[in-house]
């Protein structure tokens, strides 16, 4: 009797005589290279260091498209949105040391935002490995334990024998729900070293589906169908996962009013009469929510900003859809579902009845309408006709890319995303200067739709040397800029709650002058005509800045 775990494909007589005659001239790198190759990766990203050059010389030797940033955190950055746009692992090529240490705060975000990179160290010689002191360059004691509390997985290499299956498992590990960073680490010495094994192939490194449990599901619709006032709370799983029809479906259903997170703007229509859109830092959202007798929560951990600064205290029943186990029941007991939000949203779609209500959308027009008039209150016209030109320049397919700044704060609740997957932001670990890489790496990804970077004049300062990448690689991103004089948003927070700031205002350069010096074309704009600005510079090829001089304010928090 044979069974399938029996086979195995037998190789061909020219693969068999290919494997025993490979090339000469071949080392490590380029079994790190085929690897990748064979995984399906295409593009990679990175900057090369001298523990790392076994790897970037096999470059030379591959097929794969090689992306340079100017600092190992902006590789990141770009790499993390590559994933997020493509649903890829994307490789990050890094050497020893610094170089590897620079890439922590972008693997903290990708880790927050569920991003697919494969991060792929060098290390020092063999003989350096252990802990031992040898004075190496750019040694470290335990370069792995550096990310261990960051990414997913660690895997790490000895022998070039190891290199094929450590990245095929480090591969399948960022791409199993929830997506993530991973860690890889290759000696410098197996790297440059001459190999007589034979040219990796195909590799197999198929992603775990992570199932929901029947008898859970079956509990979820039955609670949903009979629920008085159900609402759904849609988070950056349901992006990640793809679920966004099904989502829909799911609502109209059963009338449920959906509230997407600031990780999952796009996962439901802006103007659907069930959309309560993404206001989750207003109290009359909290109290709304809270008044669910019924809340399923589809891909979200409900942290810090999904539950209005830990101030939302639910009432009634909750379920939690989560492919993140460690988020289950983190912040409030629920009925717990480890799975695919993709997945469980299907398996509920396949039970649940119908309900009606005719109601909800008078309810959700009447909550909108109470948090217009409570902004409406608070002089923010500038602010709200920025938010509105932003929206009108930019086209409907094309992604854009959110630094920490007080625009984007604003875009996390006001701004319509339009369609899934294409506004994305630093919120998960909230590291400035995420925005313009992170645009970079999605123009690469797709090169087919303009991609629009937002950053304050103290995040841009923070990538301002990726100019050069983008002008090196021609890449299709305008950059906005808003110019307040400082870290805005830490200048309101700090205001607010000691009287005044301190360590917020910048001496900055003239950004338009700055970015002509790189060869990109910037214009310094207004709030009167910005939008026809950024409209011009998004529909010209190649890079571009915008500058606007503004002063914008926050409108007033009610977690406090």
């Amino acid at each position: 009797m044979t069974h399938d775990h029996d086979l195995v494909l037998r190789p061909t007589a020219a693969q068999t005589r290919a494997a025993l005659n490979p090339p000469a001239g071949r080392t490590g790198g380029d079994l790190v290279v085929e690897t990748l190759s064979g995984l399906g990766a295409t593009t990679v990203f990175g900057l090369p260091g001298q523990h790392a050059l076994g790897m970037f010389d096999a470059l030379r030797r591959s097929d794969l498209r090689y992306v340079g940033l100017r600092v190992e955190n902006n590789a990141g950055f770009a790499a993390d949105a590559y994933g997020r746009i493509t649903g890829e692992a994307a490789p990050l090529l890094l050497s020893t040391g610094p170089g590897a240490l620079m890439s922590l705060a972008a693997l903290q975000e990708a880790a927050a935002a569920s991003a697919p990179v494969l991060a792929i160290g060098s290390q020092v010689p063999v003989a350096g490995l252990g802990g031992g002191r040898h004075g190496y360059l750019h040694e470290l004691r335990d370069q792995q334990a550096s990310f261990r509390d960051v990414v997913k997985s660690v895997h790490t290499v000895r022998t070039q024998s190891q290199i094929p299956s450590a990245i095929a498992a480090a591969w399948k590990s960022a791409l199993t729900a929830p997506h993530g960073p991973v860690w890889v680490e290759i000696p410098e010495d197996v790297l440059r070293a001459q190999t007589r094994l034979p040219v990796v192939t195909a590799m197999d490194a198929t992603p775990d589906e992570v199932v929901p449990r029947p008898e859970l599901t079956a509990v979820a619709a039955d609670l949903l169908a009979k629920a008085a006032r159900p609402v759904i709370v849609a988070g950056g799983g349901v992006v990640r996962s793809d679920a966004s029809g099904k989502l829909r479906a799911l609502a109209e259903r059963i009338a449920a009013p959906v509230v997407t997170t600031f990780g999952g703007k796009g996962a439901f229509p802006w103007t659907h009469p069930l959309s309560l859109q993404s206001w989750l830092e207003d109290r009359h959202t909290t109290d709304f929510l809270e008044d669910a007798d019924v809340l399923l929560v589809v891909g979200s951990g409900l942290g810090e900003l999904s539950s209005n600064y830990h101030t939302f205290a639910p009432r009634g029943r909750v379920i939690q859809i989560e492919a993140d186990a460690g988020k289950l029941e983190a912040n409030h007991p629920a009925l717990g579902i480890h799975a695919d939000a993709r997945l469980a949203l299907q398996a509920i779609l396949e039970t649940v009845d119908v309900r009606e209500d005719a109601e909800a959308p008078e309810r959700v027009r009447a909550l909108l309408a109470r948090i217009a008039d409570r902004l409406a209150a608070q002089d923010l016209g500038l602010e709200q006709r920025v938010v509105a030109a932003v929206r009108e320049a930019l086209p409907d397919r094309a992604p854009s890319f959110w630094d920490m700044t007080i625009l984007a704060y604003w875009a996390w609740s006001a701004f319509d995303a339009r369609r899934a997957n294409t506004m994305h932001s630093a919120q998960g670990s909230g590291g400035l200067g995420y925005a313009f890489p992170a645009a970079l790496g999605a123009a690469v990804a797709d090169p087919t739709t303009p991609v629009l970077a937002v950053s304050g004049d103290g995040g841009a300062m923070y990538s301002i040397a990726e100019l050069a990448t983008a002008k090196q690689y021609g890449l299709d991103v305008t950059w906005l800029i808003v110019d307040d004089g400082g870290y805005g948003i830490l200048r309101e927070y700090m205001t607010d709650a000691f009287g005044e700031a301190t360590g917020t205002e910048l001496s900055r350069p003239d950004f338009v002058a700055l970015a002509g010096s790189f060869g990109v074309p910037a214009t310094l704009t207004s709030p009167d005509t910005l939008a026809e600005d950024l409209s011009e510079a998004l529909a010209t090829p190649g890079p571009s800045v915008v500058v606007l001089p503004a002063l914008l304010r926050m409108f007033e928090p009610t977690h406090l």
